[in-house]
């Protein structure tokens, strides 16, 4: 059985993530790099910016409602609950991802909000033998019936279109404008604020690990190796994406969101579009952690947000 050395980890790894220290030699570098993709694999993923997200091997661009932070606590309004998918009733729905992925995240909001039937195949990051299967290595991968998506954005356009097939074209400009904004900066803003600080990186990995697919001595590897390392990578995502202060550049996404919204209840005005299912699906992950709480208290994000859980309502998960 391997040794653990987390503070070995903790102490030694730094932002050279490919040089992890050695705990088992390489598996214990793998280990580490497991639990950093272990929270994403789609373009711009929470834990990561693009370009360590290539590094890493992953591809281009989301837990249940409820637990964690409390956003209930703000005034909620009534809104509708679930949506139902008349149009659209496949047999079999199997979502393959991360639990704590925010890209798998969306793909659950959308799914939630639809009241479209699924099941979860947790992936562990380590072996990916849940989708040996697939010639697409990446999560999140949805199968329909016999059918593979791959690709959080894609996913969503392809089950829109069934939904709505007298659609030809999947959302307005507008719509179009502010999933982009999702992906191409939303995302940036986030890893900066969730490794800001050595106990931040510790609480999102210790999220990370507990809701992945580990096996203990991978769990504790993980959690203390991916924290340090990514709170190493974390000062340098600031300075490419021009960040200089984490927590204003996260308060101020916020603020910009709502600004888009104009004084709607949604962005889709009575109703969630796939913009607002976007920036709620990524933004589920962080409502536990430290920054998302920050973020609630010091923006106006908060009812938005809470009107979402409402509208997504119930998780639609079929627990096998």
């Amino acid at each position: 059985m391997r040794r653990i050395n987390g503070i070995a980890l903790l102490v030694r790894t730094t932002a050279g993530i490919g040089g992890a220290t050695r705990v088992g030699g390489a598996t214990q570098q793998r280990l580490v790099q497991a639990a950093m993709k272990s929270t994403c694999s789609n373009s711009n993923p929470l834990w990561f910016s693009q370009s360590s997200g290539d590094h890493f091997g992953l591809s281009k661009p989301s837990v249940a409602a409820g637990g964690g932070m409390c956003f209930s606590s703000l005034a909620q309004e009534e809104v509708h609950s679930h949506v139902s998918a008349d149009k659209f009733a496949p047999n079999d729905v199997v979502l393959y991802q991360y639990e704590a992925c925010p890209f798998c995240n969306k793909v659950r909001a959308f799914l939630d909000y639809y009241n479209i039937p699924y099941k979860v195949m947790e992936v562990n990051p380590m072996s990916k033998k849940e989708i040996k299967w697939s010639d697409y290595k990446k999560v999140p991968i949805l199968k329909v019936d016999d059918e593979q998506m791959v690709d959080s954005s894609d996913i969503i356009d392809k089950l829109f279109k069934r939904i709505n097939p007298e659609n030809t074209v999947v959302g307005s400009e507008e719509e179009k404008k502010w999933r982009e904004w999702v992906d191409n900066h939303l995302v940036h803003v986030l890893s900066p604020n969730i490794y800001r600080t050595p106990s931040e990186a510790l609480e999102s990995f210790d999220y990370i690990t507990s809701h992945g697919n580990f096996s203990l001595s991978e769990r504790l590897v993980a959690k203390y190796g991916g924290a340090a390392a990514m709170y190493f990578v974390s000062k340098k995502l600031k300075k490419r994406h021009n960040i200089t202060d984490a927590r204003a550049a996260l308060y101020g996404a916020a603020e910009t969101w709502v600004d888009a919204l104009k004084g709607r209840q949604f962005l889709g005005g009575s109703n969630p579009n796939l913009a607002d299912l976007a920036v709620f699906g990524v933004l589920r992950p962080i409502r536990h952690l430290k920054s998302g709480k920050e973020m609630v208290e010091n923006t106006r994000i908060g009812e938005w947000y809470s009107r979402m859980e409402s509208a997504v309502g119930e998780s639609a998960r079929i627990n096998a």
